[in-house]
């Protein structure tokens, strides 16, 4: 079981099965809805997903004519969207609490990706554990 929740933890869930490849999605609702340079997805399976608790807190939102994006309306944090007709959610894994076990394979919808990131070279800018300075 995976376990997931919102930032602040009245919603949560579990999965109970296999989460698909991870991908990081660069398209224009992505980059909008989370406020960053792209979103990390993966595919779950609608009958794998529970929630815990705080599902009467979600609230969609239709952002293209079949595509609905679920979040907590306390924080604001997505947790999932949906498309009609697929058995399938495309989770959001900025809310797992939990490793899931899969790891990225790929980039889509880069034809839309934010000027400001490189795919090439941002991957090796410098690390840090926490803030660089003494903030």
């Amino acid at each position: 079981m995976i376990k997931g929740s919102c930032m602040c933890g009245e919603v949560t869930y579990a999965i109970n099965g296999e989460i698909g490849d991870i991908t990081h999605c660069h398209c224009t609702t992505c980059r909008k809805a989370h406020g960053t340079a792209f979103s990390s997805v993966a595919a779950v399976q609608m009958k794998d997903f529970e929630f815990t608790s705080g599902e009467e807190l979600i609230k969609c939102y239709r952002s293209s004519p079949d595509k609905v994006r679920c979040f907590c309306s306390n924080c604001g944090s997505h947790i999932y969207a949906h498309r009609e007709g697929q058995s399938h959610y495309i989770l959001r894994l900025g809310t797992l609490d939990d490793d899931p076990g899969a790891r990225p394979v790929n980039h889509i919808w880069v034809s839309l990706k934010a000027p400001w990131y490189n795919l090439e070279t941002d991957c090796g800018l410098p690390k840090y554990d926490e803030w660089p300075d003494d903030r």
